[in-house]
């Protein structure tokens, strides 16, 4: 696997870009050699962030950590990208068992069962989608005290959802 690594606020010594590929070297058995890596390093307040994002054909693979040290935040990073490879591996096998994104031995392989967490909807809600535009739509999710808000755009006549994000920014998912 390739790995580019860039740093915000912080400068990417040769030791901390070893550690990192050292690391997330273990990472590798599950994807074959033609896949890139893109590891962003920051510190924003003392906090040390690692955001990896690893493409893969039709999904990615993304985890962000934070921590007091970046070797910290690396360990934490490379435990949360193994569980999601873990939890989402059949449905990863079969999107792409046959477009060389895995290594055989990863297709191949048995896992335990108890690493495997089972998705389980526990509850279903149906709604009008009304028509309206973006600035509405995060009127109306804000008035309702919810994190993201679907609706129907009222230009395009287009679903759209509308999400708050961590730095209480507003984001905007359109359907192409």
């Amino acid at each position: 696997m390739r790995y580019n690594i860039i740093g915000k606020n912080i400068e990417v010594t040769d030791a901390l870009k070893d550690v990192t590929i050292s690391k997330l070297s273990k990472l590798e058995k599950y994807f074959s050699e033609d896949n890139e890596a893109q590891v962003y390093l920051s510190v924003v307040r003392k906090k040390h962030i690692i955001e990896v994002t690893v493409p893969i054909k039709g999904s990615l693979i993304r985890a962000e950590e934070d921590a007091e040290s970046m070797y910290a935040a690396i360990d934490m990073v490379v435990d949360v990208l193994e569980r999601q490879l873990l939890k989402h591996r059949k449905k990863l096998i079969d999107r792409h068992r046959h477009h060389g994104t895995f290594r055989t031995t990863f297709v191949e392989e048995d896992f335990k069962e108890d690493h495997a967490e089972g998705i389980e909807i526990v509850r279903s809600k149906k709604f009008p989608v009304k028509p309206m535009d973006a600035e509405e739509a995060c009127m109306e999710m804000e008035l309702l005290g919810h994190s993201f808000f679907v609706f129907r755009d009222s230009e395009t006549d287009e679903i759209g959802v509308v999400y708050k994000r961590k730095d209480g920014k507003f984001g905007l998912i359109e359907a192409e």
